[in-house]
């Protein structure tokens, strides 16, 4: 990793003071970021993981993020970071889902990039902006939309079939109640409709128990909604196919999850790259022949990373992160592993077996 000169560096803010990019060390030594080359930070945020790469190499940072308020302080950031040698701005921002990254940056002149960053889910300041009505902690509209645009989960809420919120809770909540859920929301809009976060909470929490895990029982229905909403599977299915595709030879896709569906995900689409797919059968000459071709990428390490106890107390919100990486292989690559394990000085830790958050 080539520093930049320690006055550059001191330039750089470590992080927007609204946000804490978890992992974001670990990020750091998984990207391996170099002098003269081009990094995506697919979900920009509060540009924490943008700050520590251009801090640690005179390169470049194109942000990408559906929510304009990001694209904002992006922009301001960028005036600040001013641009680098060759002319050109040191962080470009656009507006934009992650899924869509090729099409937009080739539309910017960018046909391939030496390394993607990705921190899925919900931003910090997102759910602390009680207007954003991604929260339940205070009481806001009901919107949660990433991008401001499109279908509110008011919009859903009150107007989806019982059936079709069952599945929203049940499938992207992995709420173990979601009919009961959708039955008590149903029977709730027809007196008025549900317009704020509290006004869901609440009857969530009359038809679902807490339990012994101490997650507030309008958790899972929250994130259900949230994901629907922004369609935030899809974008990941998305974004991961088109960041393969704008990856050099060595570059490197490092994506930090931080519930079980989306880091299975991630795991399927990370393990296919590398040759790894399960069901691979004698039986089957397609599955065979699917074997037989050298993967164009390699697993950056078996298992996936997890933070430090340390910064889980300092940062409650990091608790539950899984972090992959993916290493594009070179033409004239003659290593025939299938994945190598990448050891940085902040080790390789392995994954708790469940999620813990809370909304």
């Amino acid at each position: 990793m080539n520093a930049m000169t320690p006055t550059t560096s001191m330039m750089i803010p470590d992080h927007d003071p609204g946000h804490i990019p978890v992992m974001r060390e670990e990020v750091l030594a998984a990207l391996a970021p170099h002098d003269g080359e081009v990094y995506v930070d697919g979900t920009f945020g509060g540009g924490g993981y943008a700050c520590a790469v251009l801090a640690a190499a005179s390169c470049h940072v194109w942000g990408i993020d559906r929510d304009p308020d990001a694209i904002a302080r992006g922009e301001a950031l960028s005036t600040l970071l001013g641009v680098a040698p060759d002319g050109a701005p040191r962080l470009r921002m656009l507006h934009g889902g992650f899924g869509a990254m090729g099409d937009m940056l080739r539309d910017a002149g960018v046909a391939s990039v030496d390394g993607v960053m990705l921190d899925l889910g919900v931003s910090s300041f997102q759910i602390d902006e009680a207007e954003r009505g991604f929260s339940f902690r205070a009481d806001g509209p009901l919107d949660m939309r990433m991008g401001k645009a499109g279908r509110s989960a008011a919009d859903i809420v009150n107007t989806a079939p019982e059936s079709e919120l069952a599945d929203i809770f049940h499938h992207y909540g992995e709420e173990r109640h979601a009919r009961r859920v959708a039955r008590a929301v149903v029977e709730a809009r027809t007196s008025a409709p549900l317009t704020t976060t509290l006004q869901l909470a609440t009857v969530i929490r009359s038809v679902v128990r807490a339990d012994r895990s101490g997650i507030d029982p309008a958790t899972r229905s929250f994130q259900g909604l949230r994901i629907a909403v922004n369609d935030e599977l899809g974008e990941i299915e998305r974004g991961l196919t088109q960041a393969l595709d704008l990856l050099a030879p060595g570059g490197r896709l490092v994506v930090v999850a931080f519930h079980s569906l989306e880091d299975r995900i991630v795991k399927r689409v990370m393990a296919a790259a590398a040759g790894q797919e399960s069901g691979m059968s004698r039986h089957d000459p397609r599955s065979m022949l699917r074997g037989n071709v050298k993967p164009q990428f390699r697993l950056a390490f078996r298992k996936p990373m997890q933070p430090s106890d340390e910064e889980c107390r300092r940062n409650p919100r990091a608790r539950s992160a899984k972090l992959r990486a993916l290493l594009r292989l070179s033409s004239d690559d003659t290593n025939t592993s299938s994945h190598t394990e990448y050891r940085t000085n902040v080790g390789v830790r392995s994954v708790a077996s469940s999620d813990k958050g809370t909304t």
